[in-house]
């Protein structure tokens, strides 16, 4: 008999009947595809993205609420006139036609532009000379360390309350130890002559503790062996300092040079505020303490904002120059 059988029909007939109520599907379903495996090199730089982010998320969040916003809010402003309590008048650029012609803020100003060119460099030098110094293995240089460090941790009010008293005309100590010394005394400030002289002094005792540490840091960071083998070589310190010291602290000068111009662009109006006031006859009055003087003496927001804008402009021309010409603190030369 050459045909199948009864039996192999009917299992035939229900393997059929089974796929039917399967769905009709014939064959085995198919596989699924086996997961993608993960780099692990891929999760690791993920999660070092992912902490990073975290803790720069701070810090981000504070500059856009403390920094961005305040500016833009202040760009906003200064195109208005501010009267009063909460009166605003758009007056598009009336106050920056104001500024041009107000010969007070210029003057502010120029003495802006001295105050940065004399204390910029007095301080790189000075804070760099005591990086240096404390550098040395000398007994108790922790303690040299801590007492320069110091008057950066004080208040700048109670910094010029102190110099106040010090460099007063009658009962200060400075004008006592030159009487001793057989000179006469002088009105420090009280001649415009000498007292922005004076606050740059101050300013400069002020933050060179600041700056020391941080060209110490550089320094410590340059390897010894470049030291060893120039002294076998039998280089003298100025060789080593111009030939090794000064090309690697390139970018810790960068940054130094850039922040105390930020600095003194910016800073000073609580010393200027206690020490003199602006004076004598508005010789210590930089921009930032005239443009404090017109929004918080005279209620003038709008026009203080409009030359806040334009101090923060020249800021940041002056550091793109300052970018342009030290070459981001590069160890090449640009070339």
């Amino acid at each position: 008999m050459s045909g199948v059988t009864a039996k192999e029909a009917q299992e035939a007939r229900e393997a059929r009947e089974a796929r039917e109520r399967a769905g009709g599907r014939s064959g085995p379903a198919p596989a699924r595809p086996p997961a993608p495996s993960r780099d692990p090199r891929y999760v690791r730089e993920h999660r070092e993205w992912l902490a990073a982010g975290l803790f720069l998320a701070p810090d981000v969040l504070g500059l856009l609420v403390f920094v961005a916003v305040p500016m833009a809010l202040s760009v906003g402003l200064s195109f208005f006139r501010v009267s009063g309590f909460g009166a605003y008048e758009w007056i598009g650029l009336g106050n920056y036609r104001r500024m041009l012609d107000d010969p007070l803020f210029w003057d502010s100003m120029r003495i802006t532009g001295l105050y940065v060119v004399v204390l910029v460099p007095v301080l790189f030098c000075v804070s760099l000379g005591l990086g240096l110094l404390v550098k040395q293995r000398l007994p108790g240089v922790g303690a040299y360390r801590t007492a320069l460090f110091l008057p950066y941790v004080i208040s700048l009010v109670v910094v010029g309350v102190l110099w106040k008293f010090l460099l007063d005309e009658q009962t200060g100590a400075v004008n006592r130890a030159v009487r001793a010394a057989g000179f006469d005394g002088a009105s420090w400030l009280g001649l415009p002559s000498l007292a922005l002289g004076c606050v740059i002094a101050v300013m400069v005792w002020v933050m060179m503790g600041y700056y020391m540490i941080i060209f110490l840091a550089g320094l410590q960071e340059i390897p010894q062996e470049y030291y060893e083998a120039a002294r076998i070589d039998g280089a003298g310190p100025w060789t080593t300092f111009r030939r090794i010291t000064w090309p690697l602290l390139r970018p810790t000068s960068f940054f130094v040079l850039l922040m105390s111009t930020v600095a003194a662009l910016t800073g000073g109006l609580d010393l200027i505020f206690v020490l003199t006031n602006g004076g004598p006859a508005n010789g210590t009055s930089l921009a930032i303490f005239y443009i404090y003087q017109q929004a918080f003496g005279y209620g003038e927001y709008g026009y203080a904002s409009a030359m806040g804008s334009f101090l923060v402009l020249i800021m940041v021309a002056v550091s793109a120059v300052i970018f342009r010409f030290t070459q981001g603190g590069r160890f090449d030369d640009g070339a």
